[in-house]
């Protein structure tokens, strides 16, 4: 499993060396001075979103920035240290999957109340994919010009290089889960991941599935 405090010490022995600051290197990582803070002191364990911005704010591949701190073949994410966050509008997500060295990954599970829109979120690059499969409740997801009410049980593939939604328009809370492959570069906001996603900035309307 990851060493989150040998990952911590690393990454900030690379800053460190590099003389860069905490909000030196959070600007050129693209994320927050508390999340950084927080993952050099080994309290808190990024999504693999967050490293890979983190390596490229360091110029160091991600699979070298990780690779001291792995010491098994599996990677364990307790639910105690899943995060979960709770977005305007009543809404929250939780981030289920660890941390994989050099796959751009991520699962997430959201909930939106009765008549929750989540909001309308751009494209990824070309390659990036979106797997969706709904725990409870009605979704909709909006692809373009394109409306798909899902129902409990259902699930759904799209590629994920198109304008995307989701929206609860039922009387009861919607639960489903993404799973997304994104490709980088992604011409996203600053504040969010994937839909129901986690970047260590998320927030805005929705984060992302």
């Amino acid at each position: 499993m990851l060493d989150l405090l040998v990952l911590g010490r690393h990454i900030q022995g690379l800053r460190h060396g590099r003389g860069l600051t905490l909000q030196h290197l959070a600007d050129a990582a693209d994320v927050s001075v508390s999340m950084l803070s927080s993952v050099e002191r080994g309290q808190k364990a990024p999504t693999i979103t967050v490293l890979a911005r983190i390596a490229e704010g360091l110029g160091v591949p991600l699979p070298e920035l990780v690779a001291q701190s792995a010491q098994s073949r599996a990677i364990v994410r307790r639910a105690a240290d899943q995060d979960t966050v709770d977005e305007p509008g009543g809404w929250h997500r939780t981030v289920l999957s660890p941390v994989v060295p050099g796959v751009n990954f991520e699962w997430i599970r959201t909930t939106l109340p009765p008549g929750c829109d989540a909001g309308t979120f751009p494209a990824y690059a070309p390659g990036s994919h979106e797997f969706i499969a709904v725990q409870s409740g009605t979704l909709r997801l909006t692809l373009g010009d394109e409306i798909l009410d899902l129902g409990e049980g259902d699930s759904a593939y799209f590629a994920a290089d198109v304008t995307h939604g989701y929206a609860n328009p039922g009387q009861e809370p919607c639960t489903y889960h993404v799973a997304a492959l994104i490709m980088r570069p992604r011409s996203t906001p600053s504040h969010r991941s994937l839909p129901g996603g986690s970047d260590g900035r998320h927030t805005a309307r929705r984060a992302r599935q």
